[in-house]
């Protein structure tokens, strides 16, 4: 899929309703309902996202399958150095990945992140906000980031597709998506029967599965 290069704004705290979004995108809320985790999800009762732990942000932001945490912001803010440094600046951060650990393992952890993100299934999730203008300008703005901080990953890694440089990894997680994928699905269509107002115990059931057997499969989740 192509994503035309522009400018990302910021989101965060910048996007009118981002906070709905996220919200209802993510199963952030039903992690606070259902009790998952061993503390609040906020350290206040607030809706705010400063107020929001790490861990459920992180969390919930990976049951999606956006990791959005992850890597987000990577790809403008190499447009932006290039766009100051010109062809030069790609030879220094090769370089830096080239010599400097700490920046390799940084874009190897992205790589890895990036590799589990998967845009479809995250689109799945993005079906659930109601509000198509808001949908389509959080999620189009997260799907064009991700197609950016993939083309300047795979670039100054000097990779052909993700993980190329880890075989062992891909072919684990790829042995684990028919198992994982599923999982998104079902959880989707839960989410979509408890916010409806359904009270059957089958579905929090449901959800709690689907979220303890893709944290299990990502094993990286929060």
């Amino acid at each position: 899929m192509y994503y035309p290069r522009r400018r990302t704004e910021p989101m965060v705290y910048e996007t009118p309703g981002f906070v709905s979004f996220f919200r209802t995108a993510t199963p952030i809320k039903e992690i606070a309902d259902l009790h998952v985790g061993s503390r609040p999800g906020s350290r206040k009762t607030s809706d705010r996202i400063e107020d929001l732990r790490a861990i459920p942000w992180v969390f919930s932001w990976s049951l999606a399958r956006i990791m959005l945490p992850g890597w987000f912001g990577f790809g403008t803010a190499v447009d932006a150095f290039l766009a100051h440094r010109g062809t030069p600046g790609m030879e220094l951060l090769r370089e830096m990945y080239r010599d400097w650990s700490f920046f390799r393992t940084l874009l190897s952890n992205m790589d890895m992140v990036l590799f589990k993100s998967d845009i479809h299934i995250a689109s799945r999730y993005a079906e659930l906000v109601s509000d198509s203008h808001l949908r389509e300008d959080v999620f189009g703005r997260i799907g064009r980031e991700m197609q950016r901080a993939i083309e300047h990953l795979l670039v100054i890694t000097g990779q052909k597709e993700l993980l190329e440089s880890n075989p062992s990894l891909a072919r684990s997680f790829r042995n684990r998506v028919p198992y994982i994928d599923p999982l998104n699905h079902l959880q989707v269509e839960a989410l979509r029967r408890y916010r409806s107002g359904s009270i059957d115990d089958r579905i929090k059931h449901a959800i709690l599965l689907t979220i303890n057997g893709i944290a299990a499969g990502l094993r990286n989740s929060g």
